[in-house]
């Protein structure tokens, strides 16, 4: 019988990553959130082979100082809870500071960020979650996430993924989804280097929201829908309601 050992870190990070990182469109999902909590009004996503070979997202959100960037990529660290009490009133859209760390572990990753007034960016760049340069970068005020070469660290992952046609599906699936929720952010997808959707920011309320619909779905199939916006005490409803 084999006797009990500790497993590696590098194993664990793996393990935990798997938990997270799903295919590309779950890293997406990921990235897409932190940056509408961080308050992005523009968002950017690029991807190339499905999300397999590149997988980037820019947001113009807060951004973060140097040493936020750093502890944004331990596990469990995150800006968004200080105790268990907070559970109950969480408001965006992560909380568990899991989403970065599991990102970095399987791919080849940079993080640049800046925050508006700093005098420069900051950048992150590891392989597999080992860190190879923590330095000062030029980027505008806010934060990219690419993810290279995705799984690299763990290709029995790869045999898992769908057709590039599929996982590009659930790529703007994804995108479709966040915009939703999100009408006042204004997103920009470019799918294997050509721009494939432009979505341009809403006002927040269900007449507009209908706007953003026709834009995904087309004009014929939003008129049959009815806008909600509705809001009652700590909730709120909002969106397109066919009758």
């Amino acid at each position: 019988m084999a006797r009990v050992q500790k497993l590696t870190e590098e194993i664990v990070r793996g393990i935990a990553a798997g938990e997270v990182v799903e295919r590309p469109a779950s890293v997406l999902k990921e990235l897409i959130e932190n940056a509408l909590d961080a308050g992005a009004r523009r968002i950017d996503v690029e991807w190339r082979e499905a999300g397999r070979k590149r997988l980037r997202v820019w947001d113009d959100g807060e951004g973060m100082a140097p040493d936020d960037a750093r502890l944004s990529l331990e596990r469990h660290a995150t800006s968004k809870i200080r105790d268990l009490n907070d559970l109950e009133h969480v408001g965006t859209f992560g909380f568990r500071g899991e989403a970065l760390p599991s990102i970095m572990a399987v791919s080849r990753f940079e993080l640049v960020t800046r925050t508006a007034g700093a005098p420069e960016a900051w950048a992150i760049r590891a392989e597999a979650g080992r860190i190879s340069f923590d330095g000062p970068a030029g980027a505008p005020a806010g934060t990219s996430v690419t993810a290279d070469d995705l799984f690299f660290a763990v290709p029995a992952r790869l045999k898992f993924l769908k057709s590039d046609p599929t996982e590009r599906s659930l790529l703007f699936r994804a995108v479709e989804d966040a915009s939703l929720s999100a009408p006042g952010t204004a997103f920009r997808v470019m799918s294997e280097g050509k721009e494939a959707l432009s979505l341009p920011a809403l006002e927040a309320d269900g007449a507009r929201l209908i706007e953003r619909l026709e834009s995904l779905w087309g004009a014929d199939r939003a008129a049959s829908l009815k806008a909600v916006d509705e809001t009652g005490g700590s909730c709120g409803c909002g969106g397109g309601c066919r009758m």
